[in-house]
């Protein structure tokens, strides 16, 4: 059985890459934790086309779908992102990014507001929320949605098996109600009680059948406002 840090103790079950990063700023903000990672999901790139045709800009929700947009070659068109790391890694990639604030319902109001030229492509994973393409169509904007990439399960390491074997607290900050969902599975014989950081209330309620012992939601769905959520949860001292 793993043995137990006087620190609290963080499982991260974000894919490998978005999970370094949140550690990261996890030890920027609260100093040193116990952080066990396990990712429940790991991307797999899907072969993908677009039809021939001029496209007036791409719509990206994710950081992996940017990656996973490089064998399309779409050149350095306008890239509607949502959130910062999103549009940074557009420009690294060589678009010409716009950082749409919040989530896909944000982001569609804005773009129906701001009625780029199109059409627009959304180029998303296999298993997307928020219905994007169809609702820009819809409002008069036309899109196209294209699934470029897949998050495959993956169970929990031996590592987080044993963490939430123990007797400790454990914050697990969930970031899709997919992976909510899968850690809900994952977790279902849990003894350490559970302290539930999840990006909305979507994800929250994706949470529902685990046993949590304090939940906090964030304010935004952004990792700042994770982080809030996750000082929410630790002791006083923690987050200052």
């Amino acid at each position: 059985m793993a043995k137990q840090s006087s620190a609290p103790a963080v499982l991260l079950t974000r894919p490998s890459g978005e999970g370094v990063r949140f550690a990261a700023e996890l030890a920027a903000r609260f100093g040193p934790l116990n952080i066990i990672e396990s990712p429940l999901m790991a991307p797999e790139f899907l072969p993908a086309t677009l039809p021939p045709g001029l496209w007036g800009g791409v719509i990206f929700t994710s950081g992996t779908g940017v990656e996973a947009a490089g064998k399309l070659a779409l050149g350095p068109l306008p890239a509607y992102c949502v959130g910062p790391r999103t549009a940074a890694a557009a420009a690294a990639a060589g678009y010409t990014p716009v950082e749409m604030d919040g989530d896909a319902d944000r982001l569609i109001a804005a773009l129906l507001d701001r009625r780029p030229p199109g059409p627009l492509v959304h180029l998303h994973g296999e298993n997307t929320r928020g219905a994007v393409a169809a609702r820009l169509t819809a409002g008069g904007l036309p899109t196209m949605g294209l699934a470029v990439y897949a998050q495959r399960a993956r169970p929990l390491t031996q590592a987080a098996l044993d963490l939430l074997a123990g007797t400790g607290p454990v914050v697990v900050p969930l970031f899709s109600p997919r992976t909510a969902a899968l850690f809900s599975r994952a977790a279902e014989e849990a003894r350490s009680p559970l302290w539930i950081a999840a990006l909305s209330p979507a994800v929250a309620a994706a949470a529902v059948t685990l046993i949590a012992a304090r939940t906090a939601v964030a304010a935004r769905p952004d990792a700042g406002a994770m982080l809030d959520a996750v000082a929410s949860l630790l002791p006083p001292h923690r987050g200052a």
